[in-house]
């Protein structure tokens, strides 16, 4: 009985090194060997440089809070667009904390564009609080506080939004969306190089 137990053991011992050292460490290796070689950008955390310094990331949303930049949605993670405490607020919709907190929010927007309705998605945050993307509609909703901030032409700058737009994927995976670094940062070299 003792030698069928260890004729039985030994395939099974090695078996499992086998797959053990298959899949936990030559199968994650050849991943992150493919990922390196054909995306290495993303693979890296699709990290945005300026002048050599990493300014944030194009996955990642930032807080914006001068008129001279767009804003994007709220962030409940941490003390805003904080990664390691991502979540949403878990405030449900009867919630007087929530209802308080859009309403301040829509109230602050209505001070530059009082005459348009708010995009939800500039005063409802999102599941993760770290979402980079902002709709298309919000972009423009900003247009004109961006512009008389920047001493630029509304429609100069409506122009840049459209240049940012981000479609679906394959024309129908998702929705068109603006990401908020890009658009900031195209909006700083565009300021730079127009003239006011």
């Amino acid at each position: 009985m003792t030698k069928d137990f260890l004729s039985s053991l030994r395939p099974a011992l090695v078996m499992a090194l086998l797959f053990a050292a298959l899949l936990g460490i030559a199968y994650p290796l050849a991943l992150t060997g493919i990922g390196q070689a054909l995306f290495p950008f993303q693979a890296n955390g699709s990290l945005i440089q300026q002048d050599g310094k990493v300014i944030g990331s194009a996955l990642i949303g930032q807080g914006f809070a001068s008129d001279r930049y767009f804003t994007g949605r709220p962030s409940a993670a941490g003390k805003g667009y904080d990664g390691l405490a991502s979540s949403g607020s878990n405030y449900g919709p009867t919630s007087q904390a929530l209802a308080d907190r859009v309403q301040a929010d829509v109230a602050k927007f209505r001070t530059a564009t009082p005459d348009r309705p708010v995009p939800s998605d500039l005063v409802t945050a999102s599941a993760s609080g770290l979402d980079p993307h902002i709709s298309p509609e919000a972009a423009f909703y900003q247009v004109d506080r961006v512009a008389r901030a920047r001493s630029l032409s509304a429609q100069a700058v409506r122009s840049l939004v459209i240049q940012q737009v981000e479609q679906p994927l394959l024309g129908f995976i998702g929705e068109p969306r603006v990401n908020l670094l890009e658009l900031n940062r195209r909006l700083d070299r565009f300021g730079a190089t127009s003239p006011k």
